[in-house]
């Protein structure tokens, strides 16, 4: 292990997360966004007539499930880049579970509100990366964190009425906005955090594009409940159960 994946490991151990600028180039981040389009175009002609899948695809931004329909997001997943840093964090016996791209533009463009990710899936503790494919700033809704959060589970009995899913959340009150960290990146960067760890996201006040690729790894030893969405799973380093 090198010296800055080791620095990398200790700021995820004490924080619950770690910034990593441009982990991948700029240039392939591109290539995943126009990769994962062409699936959403896919998708969307899926749906066909219901309108109310189309409708929560568009009002949330987010779509589960990426590299079951991609080899180019299968690959990436197991991206020796990605993975070296994840068995500094995981151990040895690395698994991706699964992924899902988040994406802001003119016209999805609401904040992601505060919460934990581990309410939606339980089990075992698991790590995932928040992957910029476009550079993400407070602007135009980049990633902000809680640090130290990850030392325990909170109460997620926010109200989820407002349409852009979220069904476990934060109540904004509880939470002390100034000990946020904002965390702006270039395309090609990423953030890797516990699923303790709080977050959310700014709002797209420009309006502008802020596509993000988000795959979740566990220890490939885990004993964990089956999960639906993890339709695309394999172990990426070590070995499994």
């Amino acid at each position: 292990m090198d010296a800055a994946t080791t620095d990398i490991a200790q700021s995820f151990s004490e924080y619950g997360f770690a910034v990593v600028p441009n982990l991948f180039l700029r240039q392939e981040a591109k290539a995943l966004k126009k990769e994962v389009q062409r699936i959403l175009v896919e998708v969307r002609q899926e749906f066909g007539g219901s309108n109310t899948a189309r409708e929560m695809l568009d009002a949330t931004g987010v779509y589960v499930g990426v590299a079951g329909r991609s080899e180019i997001f299968r690959h990436a997943a197991r991206d020796k880049r990605l993975v070296d840093i994840l068995e500094a964090i995981i151990g040895p016996n690395v698994e991706f579970l699964s992924d899902k791209v988040v994406y802001k533009d003119t016209e999805t463009h609401t904040p992601s509100p505060w919460h934990q990710d581990w309410p939606y899936w339980e089990g075992t503790h698991k790590v995932s990366i928040w992957f910029a494919l476009d550079d993400a700033t407070p602007e135009n809704g980049c990633l902000k964190l809680m640090p130290g959060s990850h030392i325990g589970s909170l109460v997620h009995d926010g109200d989820s009425s407002d349409g852009i899913g979220f069904g476990h959340r934060v109540r904004p009150e509880t939470v002390d906005e100034s000990a946020a960290v904002t965390a702006p990146l270039e395309a090609g960067g990423a953030v890797f955090f516990h699923d303790l760890t709080m977050h959310a996201s700014h709002p797209n006040t420009q309006r502008r594009e802020r596509w993000t690729w988000i795959p979740t790894y566990r220890d490939a030893q885990a004993d964990d409940p089956p999960y639906s969405f993890a339709v695309a799973n394999y172990v990426v380093r070590g070995v499994g159960r």
